[in-house]
């Protein structure tokens, strides 16, 4: 094994270890992130990591040499095989691991592959991999024979899903795995569930051959309203991937977005937890944030980003959080990690115990206008100044603005948000109000303040 190695320097992330397979990322990065992780848990006074694997083509090859690096570093392995990285997280609790490393290109197209980390109980991102990074330049690397040994965790995490659905009434459900790496833990949990069950992709398949594997988009989630509409379903649910994003379709086919899925498990949670905090990310409705105030609870506004928030939750004791994106994670009865095939079993719990259709649930939410995520392309080198920019010109025009992450301002009966993305070169924007008119002038400031930034762009619609 080679005494250093130097990454890409694209595919060390924010959030994960992420890069295009014989292109920027290769079996040899992988085995370096082995060696370079095992050498840190090994400084921790750790001695034993779990690995997993999605579905994608290129994963066995990355995960034997991943397994390899952590081996050389002296570090016991339990390999627990394929599935979602919400399994992988819950394989560290289950088996006591000292950290756990999937193998995982989450969302993103087949040819791209990437790596999930948790060292001891905590999420494992932004310095930690930039130091990771530099460890292996350097080749600071611990040495040793570690072992190598197989787990099978999955019937032990399909009963921790089941265990915290009491139910009710029975619930019809349409699932997409997307042909993701969710998909075996989907159809056990179908098998299990009252009511009628229909599953679609079920089948591991890394080449997405039906659609791609993110139910954020709503293109992704056709066959799921059709098959909804058609069978008379109360509700459809997609998984990402890698099965740490869901996303949700109600009977009449109506996407309910991330912010929407929350705010049903908040008024939840907060009937038997009064005055807790619950975190989302700056992408977030209003009326999420205004509906958790309501209720007695209190609502945090975060930063966009699965590990930041999980950090934030661990900081502040929040029982639970989510993004707009899908992840959502529960601390209330759980480990406090994004786990959609968890989420969904609690949503339907909630559905199950009550009178309402998720239609009907849906239907008592407020009516709002505004965008999908709006992203524009910036390079790498200015969306961080460019969005400094923008919050100098806002200050200097005592705008209403909250710079938590990027600038989201308060105008009319709406507001509107640009932040810099930490995964790709662009800005994103997002804007909402109460009316047409409102959300039309949301649009027109984001424009304006892009252009002071001296980016012209346009926004459809």
């Amino acid at each position: 094994m080679p005494k250093s190695h130097r990454f890409d320097p694209t595919v060390l992330r924010e959030y994960d270890i992420r890069g295009i397979v014989g292109d920027t990322l290769h079996a040899a990065d992988a085995r370096a992130i082995g060696r370079s992780f095992g050498s840190m848990v090994r400084r921790g006074g750790g001695r034993r990591v779990a690995v997993g694997r999605d579905g994608r083509l290129s994963s066995p090859e990355l995960a034997a040499a991943l397994v390899e690096g952590l081996a050389a570093a002296g570090v016991d392995v339990v390999d627990i095989g394929m599935g979602p990285t919400p399994m992988l997280y819950f394989a560290v609790h289950h088996l006591g691991t000292d950290g756990g490393i999937q193998v995982t290109g989450s969302h993103n197209p087949p040819d791209y592959n990437g790596f999930k980390m948790m060292l001891g109980k905590a999420s494992f991102f932004g310095e930690r991999i930039q130091a990771l990074g530099a460890l292996a330049a350097a080749g600071d690397f611990e040495s040793g024979a570690g072992r190598i040994e197989t787990a099978d965790v999955e019937a032990a995490y399909v009963e921790r899903l089941l265990r915290d659905y009491r139910g009710g009434r029975a619930i019809d459900v349409v699932w997409d795995a997307g042909n993701g790496a969710a998909g075996p833990i989907m159809e056990a949990l179908a098998a299990r569930l009252p009511g009628r069950h229909g599953c679609l992709f079920a089948e591991v398949d890394g080449r997405f051959p039906n659609h791609h594997p993110d139910p954020t988009v709503a293109e992704n989630l056709v066959d799921l309203i059709g098959k909804v509409r058609a069978g008379g379903f109360e509700i459809g649910i997609g998984f990402d991937g890698d099965g740490d994003r869901i996303g949700v379709v109600d009977g009449q086919g109506r996407i309910i977005a991330g912010d929407q899925i929350l705010q049903i498990l908040a008024a939840d949670l907060l009937e038997r937890r009064p005055g807790s905090v619950i975190i989302a990310d700056v992408k977030a409705s209003q009326a999420l944030f205004d509906d958790i105030a309501k209720r007695g609870g209190k609502p945090l506004m975060w930063k966009t980003g699965h590990s930041l928030i999980k950090s934030k939750m661990v900081e502040t004791g929040a029982p639970l959080a989510g993004e707009m994106s899908g992840h959502i994670f529960y601390a209330d009865g759980f480990y406090g990690h994004d786990d959609a095939l968890y989420v969904a079993l609690r949503l339907l719990d909630i559905l199950a115990r009550g009178e309402r259709t998720l239609a009907e649930v849906r239907n008592a939410m407020p009516n709002l206008f505004n965008t999908p995520e709006l992203r524009f392309d910036c390079p790498e080198e200015r969306k961080f100044q460019a969005i400094e920019t923008v919050r100098a010109q806002l200050k200097a025009a005592g705008a209403e603005v909250d710079a938590t992450d990027g600038v989201r301002v308060r105008q009319g009966d709406g507001w509107w948000l640009l932040r810099a993305s930490n995964t790709q070169a662009v800005l994103v924007g997002r804007a909402e109000a109460l009316s047409e008119a409102g959300l039309a002038a949301c649009k027109a400031a984001l424009v304006e303040a892009l252009a002071g930034a001296g980016l012209e762009v346009t926004i459809a619609g």
